[in-house]
């Protein structure tokens, strides 16, 4: 499914990576990294994966992409959106907030196609003045947006026609979470395109962009679909 550009070559899309200690081979020491599925689904879509390490100064790469995908991880620090951390919020990492933050900014200044992916849908609504349900299950009484550490939930997601999601996947979509955040107050200039039957935000779109949508879920886990990333691929070829 390859979308080349009208200069013929394969768009350029920057995925936002981890900071976090690792081991592999001898070594066990603080690495940059991201789940490989990202950069498989980037090339089955047919862009080329560029890693953005979780620094400030990674926004100065988007210059030279063609989109964005700010990938998921780990909870996005509370006081960012003027609240005190819930007692099941994870340790923040306020260095990859603040990088993917200047990034989101960069590209949105550019008018870049952007993908937000579960953390990166919330990392779009808290940068513009939007606030986070910090645990879900205290909001629906369940936790099948995030049934166990490492297990995706199987969720079903209704998508407002005429979306931009709707375009790609359809009127609804079975979807795969692992989050216990969401979206609370949605910031201005985003609109809520898709939600759970539990009436938690799925997808969100920005009304002043052509293409920038944040979506809860992982479209990067199910290697038989890349429509979505496809069709944030087209927009780059586009722009």
């Amino acid at each position: 499914m390859v979308s080349n550009g009208s200069d013929g070559r394969r768009p350029l899309v920057g995925l936002t990576a981890y900071g976090e200690r690792a081991a592999y081979g001898v070594w066990d020491h603080e690495a940059v990294l991201l789940p490989r599925t990202y950069s498989d689904v980037v090339v089955a879509a047919g862009g080329v994966p560029v890693l953005l390490p979780p620094v400030p100064e990674a926004a100065a790469a988007v210059d030279r992409l063609d989109a964005v995908v700010i990938a998921g991880g780990p909870d996005v620090d509370a006081r960012r959106y003027g609240a005190q951390p819930h007692p099941r919020a994870g340790a923040p990492r306020p260095e990859r907030d603040a990088a993917e933050c200047a990034v989101l900014r960069r590209a949105l200044e550019r008018g870049m196609p952007v993908l937000g992916v579960c953390r990166g849908a919330q990392i779009m609504n808290v940068e513009l003045g939007g606030t986070l349900v910090q645990h879900v299950p205290d909001a629906v009484g369940h936790a099948e947006h995030n049934p166990s550490p490492g297990v995706f939930g199987s969720v079903a997601v209704e998508l407002e026609p005429g979306s931009r999601v709707a375009a790609a996947l359809g009127p609804a979509v079975s979807v795969l979470c692992h989050h216990h955040q969401a979206l609370d107050r949605v910031a201005e200039g985003l609109v809520v395109t898709g939600r759970a039957g539990d009436g938690t935000v799925e997808a969100v779109e920005h009304t002043g962009h052509p293409f920038v949508v944040g979506v809860q879920w992982h479209p990067e886990q199910d290697a038989t679909d890349v429509r979505l990333m496809a069709a944030l691929v087209r927009a780059a070829a586009t722009v």
